[in-house]
């Protein structure tokens, strides 16, 4: 069965095919490649890296998030070692890290706000 044209899943799995002498440590990790994602956001007020904010929930789904309520208590929930090695910013005042609420990433998923202007 052919793959739907907006699936990158197939693609992704024929290049691996492609490339079967490559070493683990010749792989990228998650981050990197989520860091090639491009941001559509407007850079003003942005707190959260795009790629810090994306490997959360995936990581919060790959541990068994089934929605964002889910994904936003994991990652409050998520331990300090693993905040430190996805990139997420230290708070300037307390001994602890700033991560994405689950609006922040509910909002960034749902992607960009439609506009709501309606022409006459």
């Amino acid at each position: 069965m052919p793959a739907d044209a907006s699936s990158l899943i197939h693609p992704a799995f024929d290049r691996l095919r492609e490339q079967s002498d490559v070493g683990p440590g010749q792989v990228p990790g998650l981050l990197e490649r989520l860091a090639q994602v491009p941001d559509p956001r407007d850079p003003r007020g942005v707190r959260h890296a795009l790629a810090v904010v994306l490997t959360l929930t995936a990581c919060a789904v790959l541990t068994g998030a089934t929605s964002l309520l889910a994904v936003g208590e994991w990652i409050a929930d998520a331990p300090p070692h693993a905040l430190e090695r996805f990139g997420v910013r230290p708070d300037p005042v307390l001994p602890r890290r700033l991560v994405p609420s689950e609006a922040a990433v509910r909002r960034l998923l749902a992607g960009p706000p439609r506009s709501s202007h309606r022409p006459w």
